[in-house]
């Protein structure tokens, strides 16, 4: 989702097509590396949980993990490097946000803050990528983002929360307990929704505010959803979170389509 978000934004910005997916691959790529050394670092704790993980269940080697974690950044990192210096240190700032949470931060209370900085990160790599530059009003996604990405990393403790709590995981929903981390979670979403619309211009087009009205109705479904689904649900608690990720993503292509469509940034 990462990937593709990130090839509609550089689009957005004005990308050539080949360039926008090669950004969005670029993303994918870093995301693959990212998520194949969560497996191998956590493998050990993993082993016998649902969904089960490929690594910790002997399906795939340790040795394969760890190889397919360092081609894909390299691969991503290459692919970034194409559209310059500035694009590719976002690139690697956000690589490096996601390596710290896989070999450290994933098994502390700070697991949301990798998320909540490197999220605002995508629509920027996206952008520098596409144009060279960030332009001013595109930094008002930074605190929408941050909002954005630590609720969304306290909604994912959430979703596994009884999977932690058996593993002896001190994740913050675990510190806090599923009744106000639910509550921690839900504001810092609100927050991040309610900021996106407030500095949405008010010259956006009605399609602009037909996607960001569109991702946050699926934000809101994906939180009540996620709120909702009790102890011991973890496949519901999964596919809520994963609805509020769609929704998050389409919150934030819909306050750039803003942008674009107003004159404030040039696409």
């Amino acid at each position: 989702m990462n990937g593709a978000t990130t090839a509609a934004i550089a689009a957005l910005a004005g990308a050539a097509t080949l360039d926008a997916l090669r950004l969005g691959l670029a993303m994918t790529a870093i995301q693959f590396s990212i998520g194949a050394l969560n497996d191998l670092v956590d493998a050990p704790r993993d082993h016998g949980r649902r969904p089960p993980k490929p690594v910790a269940e002997g399906l795939i080697r340790p040795a394969v993990a760890g190889a397919v974690a360092a081609l894909a950044a390299t691969i991503g990192l290459a692919l970034a490097a194409i559209s310059g210096w500035a694009t590719l240190v976002i690139a690697a700032a956000g690589a490096g946000l996601g390596y710290a949470y896989d070999l450290r931060l994933s098994r502390t209370a700070l697991a949301w803050l990798p998320l909540a900085i490197a999220l605002p990160l995508v629509p920027l790599f996206a952008w520098v990528g596409a144009t060279g530059e960030a332009p001013g009003p595109l930094l008002a996604l930074v605190p929408i983002g941050m909002f954005a990405g630590g609720g969304l990393a306290i909604g994912n403790a959430l979703a596994d929360l009884e999977g932690d709590r058996l593993a002896t995981t001190p994740s913050v929903a675990a510190r806090l307990g599923r009744r106000d981390a639910a509550a921690l979670h839900a504001g810092a979403l609100l927050a991040a929704a309610a900021l996106a619309v407030v500095t949405l211009p008010p010259e956006a087009s009605l399609q602009a505010w037909a996607v960001t009205a569109t991702g946050g109705i699926v934000l809101a479904v994906g939180i009540v959803a996620l709120v909702r689904a009790g102890a011991g649900r973890s496949v519901a608690a999964r596919l809520a979170w994963q609805v509020e990720a769609l929704g998050t993503a389409g919150l934030g292509i819909g306050w750039l389509l803003a942008l674009v469509d107003s004159g404030l940034v040039a696409g």
